[in-house]
Formats: structure tokens, sequence, C-alpha cells
């Protein structure tokens, strides 16, 4: 029977299901996303499915491990690998660059380029926001990890548009926020502000360098320093990496209004639930207080929930050591 291939993986996280044709076991949302790919994976369910004896021993000599060390030789460290809570679109481009492009095996070839996969080239169009008119237009992009830049052009300019610096780079899926499927966001730092470009891709063959998503977004109301102006409803985006909370007038905006540098517990840094004495939301009533060593932020979330939700992150953010 298949349930003797089983491994220690399988004891602990139990799957439902096995691509045999690769030799893993897999869930059942990555079982979806393994079925569209029929040239390098064969899906069967391990409980409904006839198991022919010669799958049963390739299954035994094969499994997640040996999988995990051949296609996952060379991920680069900045790559963002998802969890089972990232959306659909992040989890199959994982899947498609691992086991269609087989991008980070030792000596991989890029299927779709013929290029090598450790160069990290890619070039294409994608569908890019515009910063005044809002509206999409196609836009080429090239990314090279030769030169550590990532570039794009406009038909209008001779040069590239912009020349981003990899290390200075952070993507991520944003498909809710850009209504897409395949919509992705990418930051950087320009000129001492983040900048960010909206893109997507019409087959969701997106750019692969994936590194972290923001920790937690969405719209809160902020006063000013003094508590007594009127508050605002702002968009607001965590960046715990960074120890940023960034915050713009609109969720698609490309440059930020401003940010609150989050530091840890030991510096003085705090969060508090509810607002100081005498301060008051006009329409939100849930308020939350970052307490910093030079002033404090005073916020008011749309509900409890949300309120509970953005002290959780900060606390998360908040009990982490600074690093230099």
């Amino acid at each position: 029977m298949v349930q003797e291939a089983i491994s220690v993986y399988w004891t602990n996280f139990y799957p439902e299901w096995a691509s045999y044709k690769l030799g893993i076991f897999i869930c059942l949302n990555c079982s979806g996303i393994h079925r569209n790919l029929p040239e390098v994976s064969r899906v069967k369910s391990i409980h409904l499915d006839f198991w022919e004896n010669d799958l049963v021993e390739f299954m035994k000599t094969h499994g997640n491990l040996w999988a995990k060390a051949k296609y996952e030789a060379k991920v680069p460290p900045f790559y963002y690998i998802p969890h089972s809570k990232d959306c659909l679109v992040l989890k199959e481009q994982w899947i498609r660059a691992k086991y269609e492009r087989e991008e980070f095996v030792a000596t991989s070839v890029c299927h779709e380029t013929g290029s090598s996969a450790s160069a990290g080239s890619r070039e294409g169009f994608l569908w890019k926001r515009g910063r005044d008119s809002r509206q999409f237009l196609k836009r080429q992009f090239l990314l090279s990890a030769r030169e550590g830049v990532l570039k794009y052009y406009t038909k209008e300019s001779k040069g590239p548009k912009a020349v981003i610096s990899i290390k200075d780079l952070n993507t991520m899926f944003q498909t809710e926020k850009i209504r897409n499927p395949h919509g992705l966001q990418i930051t950087y730092s320009k000129e001492g502000q983040t900048r960010n470009l909206f893109v997507y891709h019409e087959s969701g063959k997106l750019i692969p360098w994936i590194t972290r998503n923001y920790f937690k977004e969405g719209y809160m109301e902020k006063t000013g320093p003094k508590h007594k102006e009127a508050f605002k409803k702002r968009w607001f985006s965590l960046d715990s990496l960074e120890r940023n909370l960034l915050y713009f007038k609109d969720p698609l905006d490309a440059f930020e209004l401003g940010r609150v540098f989050i530091g840890s517990k030991e510096q003085g840094y705090e969060v508090q639930a509810g607002l100081p004495r005498g301060v008051r939301g006009k329409r939100w009533k849930a308020g939350l207080t970052i307490v910093t060593p030079h002033r404090k932020f005073v916020f008011v979330c749309e509900n409890d929930r949300e309120q509970k939700e953005w002290i959780a992150a900060l606390n998360e953010v908040l009990s982490q050591p600074v690093t230099a």
C-alpha cells in the first residue's frame, strides 16, 4: 500500500495527495496547481486512488526531502518562499519556478529563455500603473542579477526610466489591492522615500524575485503631533524587516506620505490600546497609541477587531531586537 511509502513529512502534516511523477506528497491546494502541469507532474489521491506497485516503490525511493535537495538546491537568499496563508498565484509561481522551469536545481537552465537560472536574467512586458494618470500602460522590464538591477522602459524614454538596485528592491503579490489575480507591488527607496510600482502580467508569469510581504496593511485614521489636528484616513503598511509603519493617502500611491519607525521595547517603544486623555476620533473609536522616545503617534481603527490585529502586529515587531 502507498501508506508504506509515507515519510515523517506525511506523519507530521498529513497531506492527502501526491505527485507520482515527482515523487512528492502535497496538500489539496497545491494538488490543483500540479494538475495544471501534466508535463512535469501527475497527481493521485493517497486514499481514494489505486496505486500500482511500481508507483509505490517510486514514492519510497524519492519523497519530499529528496525533491527539496534537487529542486531547491540554489534558491536565492532573497527569494520569498510562500506559506500556506499566501495567495494562490504566489504558490503557483513558486511551484512553476521550482518544477516546471527548474530554476533552482544545481545546473539549471531556464526552459523559457534557454539561459542559466543562476544568471537571473528576465526580460518582458508588464502592465504598469501610471504615477499621475493611474492607468495601466504596457512597459518593458529587464531584471539582471549579473548587474544587480531591475530596469523598466517607456516608449518616450531613450534609456531606462528607472534603474533599481536589487538589494534595495522588495516585491510582493497584491492581488486584492491591484484587483488583478497577477498583480505585483514593487517597492524601493528613492531619495529617502518609499517608491511603489504597481504592475501585473496577463498570464501570471511575473518577475520571480520575491522577497517579503508587508506584515499587515489596512486603513486607519491618524492625527498630528499635537493630537488636536483632524483625524485623516490613511492606508498603512507595516514593514517588519525595516521596522517602518508607512502611510499613504491611497493604497496605490507611488510615494509614501510619511513613516513611523518601530523600535524595540528595550529602546522605550510600546503600543497601547486606546487614546490619550482628551483625544477622540472623528468617526472611528477603536484607538491605539504608539509610544516612542520622542512622541506619541495616535491612530483609530474602524473596529475592535482591526485594533487588536494592529496591536498584535506592532507588538510582534516591538518584541524583535533591533539589528544594525
